[in-house]
């Protein structure tokens, strides 16, 4: 049944051009994503889905009764409110109701209600019965699930930060009881835990959803269609993200076979019509002219403007491009982030930084990158090491120059070559002369990215590079890293971008770093196995080993074996050399398990607290 009906949607901004004739039908339960570039018009299709904007030609209907709620970008509150309170109000009504309920009972066991009394009275039960009396436990669940602590609920709304204010709208949204949701950028502000908790939330939700998202593994678990906005219209895929490029790359192969065909045919009869038009078959290629005028052309397949980014080849650093002895990176009333007792990084390598927000991921970057000094500890970089930083919150822009001003200031390039670079960010024609304080912040992500790239680093420190930018210029953020021949350490959340790069995590919980070797997936998958054995009975005898000295151990022994194999690989015979090389693959692959078990075991802890977590006790740990 279907429950959103779009007809021949319309919709210009002055005289631009944002949506034409999109038409398409949301089924109940449907779970569908909508994609297309940043700018394509995607927030403004939902607020015309949602009602709170109107169609220039076209409509939308709602079937009897639907009720859609929309998630902006934007969240509005009362700021007097504690957060608490915010999500409280959802359920306003039906705790007026269960007041009234309360009100009629004694009316009732008193003998002095009516007819019109009891018909009321069975009414509200029936209301407050569909909502729900654990809407106590839902908003607790939603919280929780949202990465907040109890020390957050109670807070005023006004003194929360703006990513807090972005995951209490999305608790307010979910938490509403609505037939379609429809959610704008949802994953904003969420870190990796919270971004499992969604898509689990999301999965098994039984209401419509149409979501837009930059998270690729998202869109893949939660979405069953997926509706593509390119070039002011849209089309519908019953797939999800990685199947749908998929079906739209057969479906352009075969369009660009058509117009192929299609040409070679015109290119025929017109030839034939010059060719005999004035001749003996002069009607016959009158003929064919006049169905050369009546024939529907089939469009050339476009493809949207995308980044084009390429990194040189960098010069050749030290082989040790990053050494840290006994490093606590933090603040002196508040420790956040112990490192273990010899962390390194070599030329090459890429290595992501992981963690819930709030763990001290920027705050280690700024401490190795000598912008903030250690609380304990040294941080060395190697020989011939050029380092290109990239800041979350693009601080190393200069909100008055003007875009072209701001290349030129990175590298001193004459106007038409500035020009021309910076075309390959998507900046054309005037928008060079826009100044960085009005860009949006995909714009301001594009500036960044060109500036650092022609710094040409060869190590890259990155702090969240795809925050602002949409799927396509993501996908050639990954394939210029991949290809990257330099040293990389990068923050994200992103976990298909992470996927995509590395095979070692620098995992922060519980105010330590843990080194991992493998992928997310690999680590995502050996904290389920960690989970499940800790569920399982104990048996009879236990080590008294805990995970956490256990994961020093592993580190230490697997470190000093591929020390040894390093050192004298050409001297050890060949059978030891088997014998050591398998022993090196166990430790690796023990040490990974008893990671996972730690991790889990810290983020139980973490999520089970009744209190927010004190950072600085945790740093304390030995």
């Amino acid at each position: 049944m279907s429950v959103i009906m779009l007809s021949g949607v319309t919709k210009f901004y002055g005289a631009e051009l944002i949506l034409e004739d999109v038409s398409f039908r949301l089924e109940r339960g449907d779970h569908a994503g909508l994609v297309g570039v940043n700018g394509a018009g995607k927030s403004t299709l939902l607020r015309i889905i949602a009602g709170l904007d109107e169609p220039d030609r076209g409509g939308v209907g709602r079937a009897q009764g639907v009720k859609v709620v929309y998630l902006p970008q934007e969240p509005e509150f009362e700021d007097a409110h504690t957060l608490y309170e915010v999500l409280l109000d959802v359920f306003a009504e039906a705790l007026a109701a269960q007041e009234r309920l309360r009100a009629l009972e004694g009316e009732m066991s008193s003998g002095r209600a009516g007819a019109e009394q009891v018909e009321e009275y069975g009414r509200l039960q029936h209301y407050v019965e569909h909502v729900g009396y654990d809407y106590r436990e839902r908003i607790e669940r939603i919280l929780t699930g949202l990465g907040f602590a109890q020390s957050d609920w109670y807070t005023p709304v006004s003194s929360l930060s703006g990513g807090q204010r972005t995951r209490a709208n999305l608790a307010r949204t979910l938490l509403q009881d609505a037939d379609v949701l429809l959610l704008d950028e949802p994953t904003n502000h969420l870190d990796i835990p919270a971004v499992e908790w969604l898509e689990s939330y999301l999965r098994d939700l039984k209401r419509a959803f149409v979501i837009v998202a930059h998270d690729r593994y998202l869109l893949d678990r939660v979405t069953m269609r997926t509706l593509e906005l390119s070039f002011h219209h849209v089309a519908a895929y019953e797939a999800p993200y990685s199947r749908y490029l998929e079906l739209k790359a057969e479906r352009e192969e075969r369009r660009q076979q058509e117009y192929d065909a299609q040409q070679r045919d015109i290119a025929k009869t017109e030839e034939f019509i010059r060719r005999y038009g004035a001749g003996q078959r002069y009607k016959e290629a009158r003929g064919r002219q006049k169905r050369l005028d009546r024939l529907e052309r089939i469009e050339r397949v476009r493809e949207e403007e995308t980044v084009s980014l390429q990194l040189r080849r960098p010069k050749r650093s030290g082989d040790i491009v990053l050494e840290t002895r006994s490093v606590v990176a933090g603040y002196p009333d508040r420790p956040l982030v112990r490192l273990p007792e010899h962390l390194m990084l070599r030329r090459g390598e890429k290595a992501a930084l992981i963690g819930p927000n709030g763990s001290g991921k920027t705050t280690l970057l700024r401490t190795l990158l000598g912008a903030l000094p250690p609380l304990n500890g040294t941080v060395h970089w190697g020989s011939n090491t050029s380092i290109g930083y990239y800041s979350q919150t693009l601080a190393g822009l200069d909100e008055r120059r003007t875009v072209l001003e701001e290349v030129q200031a990175t590298r001193a390039v004459g106007e038409e070559e500035a020009r021309g670079y910076l075309g390959r960010f998507l900046f054309s024609g005037d928008e060079v002369f826009k100044t960085v304080s009005v860009l949006s912040g995909g714009e301001k992500s594009r500036v960044a990215l060109a500036k650092l790239i022609l710094e040409e680093p060869n190590v890259l420190v990155l702090d969240e590079p795809t925050n602002h930018l949409d799927i396509t210029s993501r996908d050639a953020l990954e394939r210029v890293l991949a290809e990257f021949g330099g040293t990389l350490l990068f923050v994200s959340h992103d976990r298909y971008l992470i996927d995509a790069l590395v095979e070692q995590l620098w995992v922060v919980e519980g105010g330590r770093l843990v080194r991992y070797a493998g992928t997310y997936s690999d680590l995502a998958a050996g904290r389920a196995r960690a989970l499940d054995a800790a569920q399982r009975p104990a048996r009879p005898e236990t080590s008294r080993e805990t995970p956490d000295t256990r994961v020093r151990r592993l580190e230490d022994e697997a470190e000093a074996l591929a020390g040894r194999l390093a050192e004298g690989g050409a001297t050890i015979p060949v059978a030891q050399l088997a014998e050591l090389t398998e022993r090196y693959g166990e430790l690796v692959a023990e040490l990974r398990e008893a990671q996972g078990l730690w991790l889990t075991g810290v983020r139980g802890g973490l999520r089970a607290s009744s209190a927010s977590p004190d950072p600085s006790a945790a740093a304390k740990q030995p």
